[in-house]
């Protein structure tokens, strides 16, 4: 160590969290001996789309690693029924016991019974983190009683007594539910060391906000945005073009409540405004996807569905037109209509519209919003930025989120890095600079913050914004990664070769080691261990697609998580799991309901495949290791500085 200035003041702040030689010492012996504890067990998770119910169970029963657990734990020594009640137990005990104690006779035997079953499988679960890491995730009404049960000695006679006496005064002055409780929610916590979603929690299911006020109270967890969530994001910070979106896709998945019920964002002004131009027309092409027994509400929506749809087209047009850096003229469609006979020129081929009733479209001016549409959207605007549980909701997104990750060798992002069809990196001009590779997605990342965090009014803000809406729909976005989104096309034109959006060039080489190994380097990654884990496109398992890409180099996540794509894939959803073992690919079926899960036990049924078998990892293989090697290392030059007398102890 050299006596530079700038060292020994970083030593002199350090030594006031480790004022003498013994602090120090002991720490590095702490530190030393949690790198050669087990790596913790990360779980991945894409594509939710708002299915908050699945999504709850998969991090109550670990993506089934409890019951696994379980297994292990107890054997042959409890029946099947035994195991599967004790795992319900586990991932919903607050309806269990509830179940239980209008069933159970002798509640007393009940409560010692399972209490000892949940000690042992808290023990194993915790056996792989250290005490002071296991402490931090006890609750704190029973963190001492805990602590005590889980090192309990089986071989120690003496204190058997003890333990027992711990369990039957629990049960005894009547706080055995609150202790199965806290027990059951402590196991959940410890089977998932870290959670990562890559991407998509919004829209088409009917409850994203309980996804992420789940995500908002879990003990570690990074998102990759999607392009749903950035859509949302957009919206949140202002972008008109963005609400439009998300209130037709909204309208299209019948999920309006969501925005008006959990958000407080009133759509009586667009109700009236769709009712008043749409009385009249039968808006077949905008019936919403599930279908209401209440006809007169399916009307509606699908009026309303229309009127935001056709808004959402002109007030789209004003971003392309204000920045031609996008590249996007060619989807400026409403000039491209007939009006009189009902048709649209496109490519030189002309396609007669499903839908010929335009009320709110000048046909010499298409794009210009009328009076009453522009009152409508500003209204709209001001609700969305108002909405204080939606700005909660969006600002957690941006405080965990990033477009993608680098952690533990594995590149985590939702839809693709642009390349053009010679494998190299698709650029686009910004600001006045061109990006490509990993310099746009951190451009991109900027610019979207900056659109959701500066100041009203602000030119970047607007820019920001308009970098959001991009990201959702533009054909250098590494969200979306197509190349045009046919919004228009699949509600006017019947013929489906119109509807077919063509994927970026990253899609055609994802089996490609080259590829692989040409991200790798540009994301300072290792190519031998690394992995690319990816969501945002389907795979059609049922019809032979593999999830493994690449050798093991590229993994897509996304397994029909949302109903509307469970026809697509013949699944319900992908986990992958990456312990100190390896990685395992686990694929869900459809999950039935909460309530049949503690009623009738029926657990959700998932497979494993076995993706990768390693040497066992352990924390010092992992980030979380780099940077306690870099602790360690400076501890010991405090130690030297100490012993050397360049700082004083202060005992």
């Amino acid at each position: 160590m050299d006596n530079c200035d700038e060292d020994i003041k970083y030593l002199k702040l350090l030594s006031k969290e480790y004022s003498t030689i013994a602090k120090a010492a002991t720490e590095i012996i702490n530190l030393e001996a949690i790198l050669n504890l087990p790596k913790g067990t990360e779980h991945f998770l894409a594509d939710i789309h708002g299915e908050y119910e699945p999504f709850v169970h998969i991090l109550k029963n670990g993506s089934g690693a409890i019951k696994v657990k379980i297994e292990e734990v107890f054997g042959n020594s409890l029946m099947d029924c035994e195991k599967k009640s004790l795992a319900t137990l586990v991932y919903y005990p607050e309806q269990k016991l509830e179940k239980v104690l209008k069933e159970e006779t002798d509640m007393k035997s009940w409560y010692k019974i399972n209490l000892y079953r949940l000690i042992e499988l808290c023990r194993k679960v915790s056996s792989k983190y250290t005490r002071s890491k296991v402490r931090k995730a006890l609750p704190k009404d029973f963190s001492y009683i805990i602590e005590e049960l889980l090192h309990e000695d089986a071989d120690d006679n003496d204190k058997h007594g003890y333990y027992d006496k711990i369990i039957n005064t629990i049960i005894e002055i009547d706080r055995s539910k609150e202790f199965i409780i806290a027990l059951s929610n402590l196991i959940q916590r410890l089977v998932i060391d870290r959670l990562h979603i890559i991407g998509d929690i919004y829209d088409r299911g009917p409850r994203p906000d309980i996804i992420v006020d789940t995500l908002i109270d879990y003990h570690s967890v990074d998102i990759q945005w999607g392009n749903h969530d950035i859509l949302w994001m957009g919206a949140a910070s202002g972008n008109t073009a963005c609400i439009a979106n998300v209130l037709r896709i909204a309208a299209r998945y019948s999920n309006l409540d969501v925005i008006e019920d959990i958000y407080g964002i009133s759509l009586l002004p667009l109700a009236n405004f769709a009712l008043k131009y749409y009385k009249n027309d039968s808006c077949s092409e905008f019936m919403p996807k599930s279908i209401d027994n209440n006809n007169y509400e399916t009307e509606l929506i699908s009026k309303m569905h229309k009127a935001i749809t056709i808004i959402q087209f002109k007030l789209e047009y004003e971003i392309i037109i204000r920045r031609p850096e996008f590249k996007m003229n060619h989807r400026l469609l409403l000039d491209k209509i007939n009006y009189t006979n009902g048709t649209i020129d496109l490519n030189g081929v002309t396609y007669e519209l499903s839908d010929k009733e335009f009320p709110t479209i000048n046909s010499t001016k298409p794009f210009k919003l009328t009076s009453e549409e522009k009152k409508l959207i500003d209204k709209l605007q001001i609700l969305f930025i108002n909405s204080d549980k939606l700005q909660k909701h969006i600002a957690f997104i941006f405080n965990k989120g990033s477009i993608y990750l680098a952690y533990n060798s594995n590149l985590l992002f939702h839809g693709c890095i642009p390349l053009n069809k010679d494998k190299t990196f698709k650029s686009i001009t910004l600001d006045g600079k061109e990006y490509k590779g990993k310099k746009l997605l951190d451009k991109f990342e900027s610019l979207a913050r900056e659109g959701y965090f500066n100041n009203r009014g602000s030119l970047e803000k607007l820019y920001g914004m308009d970098i959001m809406w991009y990201l959702w729909t533009g054909e250098c976005s590494s969200l979306f990664g197509k190349e045009d989104m046919a919004t228009f096309e699949r509600y006017f034109i019947k013929d489906k070769a119109t509807h077919v959006e063509k994927k970026n060039s990253y899609y055609d080489f994802r089996d490609c080691e080259e590829m692989c190994n040409l991200i790798f380097n540009e994301f300072g990654l290792n190519q031998s261990e690394s992995r690319i884990i990816n969501g945002h496109v389907p795979v059609k398992s049922k019809l032979g697609e593999n999830p493994i890409k690449c050798n093991g180099k590229l993994i897509v996540i996304d397994g029909g998580f949302s109903k509307a794509y469970r026809n697509q894939t013949g699944l319900a959803g992908y986990t992958l799991i990456y312990n100190s073992y390896g990685l395992q690919l686990i694929s869900h079926q459809p999950f039935k309901s909460i309530e049949d899960t503690f009623k009738k036990e029926i657990d959700r049924v998932s497979s494993m495949e076995i993706v990768e078998k390693l040497d066992r990892k352990k924390v010092g293989d992992t980030d979380v290791g780099k940077e306690l090697k870099n602790q360690i290392k400076d501890l010991k030059l405090l130690l030297r500085a100490y012993r050397k007398g360049l700082i004083n102890e202060k005992r």
